[in-house]
């Protein structure tokens, strides 16, 4: 290639290179423009930004300094920078650093958080006071520097805290608070709202559907709604214990609501006991017999027992409704339940003004016009207003009155009776005492009052009773309480002037003790000498009896001779004479008649020395009338009288001794065939009663007087109609032995009939003792 080629060439290149060059340097610069543009478009971002910044932070009094290896600077607000450093005693035209030192001079707390702010970035909020007012200090940490926020708080807003400072304050509460959007739904929470829900913060509780408490979440959605504050009372459970919290919800100025709590657990517990010690009380007063009204400060009834209601008649709707006092008081006026006085108006006016009156007078008596009469208390209440309580007294007058009366009733029979008398209490006092007591122990009754009790009556009594030892269990008797020493106990003294004296003490129900002593020194005396006299007279019936049986011996034998041979005589034939043999019958009558007596006599002894017993066994009673009618026909035939027989064929049997019953009815036939005129009829008759057998003998002789009837039966009182004179009262005897009775029905002139009621069966009593069973 040549030389012009090559500097051709070379011509080219340079050319091209300087069209290259040239391209990349036009691009350079639009590439620089282009940057610049950006540049400046974001120096005027920055700009507007600072001036927002500026101008934010002077809306809001605010300053901002920038700190760096311990040196401030002002960033922004100056203004408050002057606020600032007039709050804190600075002059006003201190600059940063010197208000910063001032911070840290306030409190030493204050020093040690800016230093963790300038040295290790920890963010600091609190607030400094200082002699013009609070300065509120916000620390944060962005790259190397330390960002300052400082607002002046002066005039009426220095004694308010700073946000962080109320959040702290609210966190301290021991019961949950809150601010809660219009829904219900918190928005910030303080410690102890998470504490009781079991979040570390509202968003986990959010997350985790955690609520403490709906009803206090509609209740601040309540609250929202109507714009006005809104109260409930919720119970819940905080740490592991029922608890009743206030809740308050209240609309902020801004929005939300806030809520808080206030534990009332002790309020409501005791409102709770309270109001069961009301009720319990009020169910205590309406089980009072007692009338209870309780009327308050303003006269109005505000509780009633139901037996107020009951004893006034008044009705319980009306009650209810809570009339006044005087209400009433006129109420019960119109219907005649209050006591009758001349001025109403000025009674009235004196009961309500008691309300004046703090002190508990004393009761008064009201007498109402249908006879009941009251007592009526009136305590103030210390709640205010009166207390009133109504007794009905009327049967405790009426009592009152029957007891005093039966005191009377009683010392007026004491005192008529001939022993002596005292009453003691259970504590030894001297009760009761009649007239006999003074008179037997010679005191009066000034001296047994002045003696009081047991031992003073004993220094009185001892005098005619030396013995101490008497004294001091009648003493143990009276006064103690052992059931045991109580026991009522009798005996016998004997006192210095020679009288003997019984004594007795008796418990009685209401603890008190009755001594009673009695002077029976003629009464032993008489004792004595009936007691003489009552051997004499066994004696003398042992002599009878043993006469008697000797008598009754000796008699028999001679009779049974005198009998053989008046019988021997009559028998004797022509070998006597016709009035010989008369006089052999009447010998042999009249002895059989003595032998009889003799026997009747016997009898009756043994019956009164109450040793006879009967032979029971069953007899029939139609037999026993036929042969005592036999056994008689003879004698009757021979006196021109007529014996018949009466009785049922079903007369059937009769339980008891044939033996004895034939004697009661040979001794009523014989009476009453001597008694019958030649003639007459003499009839023997049985029926049977209810549970008896009767027994008739009727003769239809001269009959019995009036005044012997009275006494027929009464022994030797037969011998005025010529009868033996004991036949009628063995009659009554026997039958009565037999457990019956006999009676008689006559008039003179026209006979007499002899009952014998006889049981069916006799009653063991009656018969040998080894048929008692």
């Amino acid at each position: 290639m040549s030389e012009q080629d090559l500097i051709l060439g070379a011509a080219a290149g340079a050319v091209l290179l300087a069209l290259c060059a040239m391209f990349w340097l036009v691009d350079q610069r639009r590439r620089n423009e282009a940057r610049v543009e950006a540049l400046r478009e974001r120096v005027r971002e920055l700009e507007a930004g600072a001036e927002a910044a500026q101008a934010s932070v002077e809306a809001f009094d605010s300053v901002l300094l920038a700190v760096e290896d311990g040196h401030a600077s002002l960033t922004s607000g100056q203004e408050s920078l002057t606020a600032c450093a007039a709050a804190l005693g600075l002059p006003p035209a201190a600059d940063p650093q010197a208000v910063v030192a001032a911070l840290m001079r306030a409190d030493p707390d204050h020093a040690r958080r800016l230093r963790a702010l300038f040295e290790r970035g920890e963010a600091c909020a609190f607030e400094v006071q200082g002699p013009g007012g609070a300065v509120a200090v916000e620390g944060r940490a962005a790259g190397a520097l330390a960002w300052l926020r400082l607002s002046a708080v002066v005039g009426q807003d220095a004694g308010l805290p700073t946000a962080p400072r109320f959040a702290a304050f609210l966190d301290a509460r021991t019961t949950p608070a809150w601010i809660s959007a219009a829904d219900g739904s918190p928005v910030w929470v303080n410690a102890a709202w998470l504490a009781a829900t079991g979040a570390a913060t509202l968003d986990e509780a959010a997350d985790k559907g955690l609520s403490f408490d709906k009803g206090a979440e509609s209740l601040a959605s309540e609250a929202a709604n109507l714009g006005s504050r809104r109260q409930s009372l919720r119970w819940t459970t905080l740490d592991g214990r029922r608890r009743a919290l206030q809740v308050t919800a209240q609309p902020l100025d801004g929005g939300g609501v806030g809520v808080w709590s206030d534990d009332v657990t002790e309020t409501e517990e005791l409102r709770e006991a309270l109001k069961r010690h009301v009720e319990a009380h009020d169910e205590t007063l309406n089980h009072i017999a007692d009338a209870v009204a309780i009327f308050g400060e303003g006269k109005r009834l505000i509780f009633h027992n139901t037996a107020f209601a009951e004893l006034w008649g008044l009705e319980p709707a009306w009650l209810a409704e809570r009339p006044t006092h005087g209400e009433v008081l006129d109420r019960l006026r119109q219907r005649r339940r209050l006591p009758e006085t001349a001025d109403y108006g000025k009674w009235k006016a004196a009961e309500l003004d008691r309300y004046e009156d703090t002190s508990s007078g004393p009761d008064d008596l009201w007498s109402l016009p249908d006879g009941r009469t009251l007592k009526v208390g009136r305590q103030p209440h210390p709640m205010g207003g009166v207390v009133l309580l109504f007794s009905d007294i009327t049967g405790e007058l009426r009592l009152k009155a029957q007891y005093n009366a039966q005191i009377q009733v009683q010392q007026a029979t004491l005192d008529k009776l001939n022993d002596a008398v005292a009453v003691f209490g259970s504590d030894g006092r001297l009760r009761l005492h009649n007239e006999a007591f003074e008179l037997f122990w010679n005191v009066s009754g000034d001296q047994l009052e002045m003696a009081h009790d047991f031992e003073g009556v004993v220094e009185l009594c001892v005098r005619r009773l030396h013995d101490m030892n008497f004294w001091r269990e009648l003493k143990g008797r009276v006064a103690d309480p052992d059931p045991q020493a109580r026991a009522p106990i009798s005996g016998e003294v004997k006192t210095s002037d020679s009288r003997i004296v019984v004594y007795q003490s008796r418990p009685l129900p209401d603890g008190a003790t009755l001594i009673a002593f009695a002077d029976v020194t003629d009464a032993r005396k008489l004792e004595s000498a009936l007691a003489d006299r009552s051997a004499a007279l066994a004696e003398a019936e042992r002599l009878k009896r043993d006469f008697v049986g000797n008598v009754s011996y000796e008699l028999r034998t001679p009779l049974t001779t005198i009998i053989g041979y008046s019988e021997l005589l009559e028998r004797s034939g022509e070998n006597l004479s016709e009035r010989g043999r008369g006089h052999a019958a009447a010998v042999r009558t009249a002895a059989t008649q003595l032998a009889r007596s003799i026997d009747d006599v016997l009898d009756m002894a043994q019956i009164d020395a109450d040793e006879m017993a009967l032979d029971l066994a069953d007899v029939r009673v139609a037999d026993l009338l036929n042969e005592a009618a036999e056994r008689w026909a003879k004698e009757a035939e021979a006196a021109g009288v007529t014996i018949k027989i009466e009785h049922p064929d079903d007369i059937g049997l009769l339980r008891g001794d044939l033996r004895r019953l034939t004697q009661t009815l040979d001794h009523l036939t014989e009476n009453a065939v001597r008694q019958t005129p030649p003639g007459g009829t003499v009839t023997l008759a049985a029926r049977r009663g209810l549970g008896e057998v009767q027994l008739q003998v009727t003769d239809t002789g001269r009959g019995i007087p009036f005044h012997v009837q009275a006494h027929i039966f009464d022994r030797f009182v037969g011998r005025e109609r010529g009868g033996p004179g004991l036949g009628l009262a063995l009659v009554k005897a026997l039958v009565e032995l037999h457990g019956g009775w006999v009676a008689l029905e006559s008039e003179p002139g026209a006979g007499a009939t002899f009952t014998c009621h006889l049981p069916e069966a006799a009653q063991g009593a009656a018969g040998h003792p080894e048929l008692k069973f």
